[in-house]
């Protein structure tokens, strides 16, 4: 039977990424996620949702499922921004 263990903090920094790229792949996965929760909670078509994000119905396909390698940062921040939610970087020393 395999172990798992809850992550710390960054997962990608406990897979071994590097601090800069796990950095980045954080910031995705949780844009991704909030994108995601925003399409399956508006109850909209993915049609309509592709309307309102400025996106083929396709790209809202790949968001719902997770595909995270076709999005860069910048396109998912821009999709975030483009839901009405407000992107928000910190950086923490």
């Amino acid at each position: 039977m395999k172990k798992t263990v809850k992550a710390r903090g960054n997962v990608f920094l406990e897979l071994g990424f590097p601090p800069e790229e796990a950095a980045v792949l954080k910031m995705r996965a949780d844009l991704m996620s909030d994108l995601r929760e925003f399409i399956l909670d508006s109850k909209l078509t993915q049609a309509a949702v592709a309307r309102r994000l400025g996106i083929r119905q396709s790209r809202v396909s790949d968001l719902v499922r997770g595909k995270w390698a076709k999005f860069s940062l910048e396109m998912l921040i821009t999709l975030a921004a483009r839901a009405g939610h407000k992107v928000d970087l910190r950086v923490v020393a």
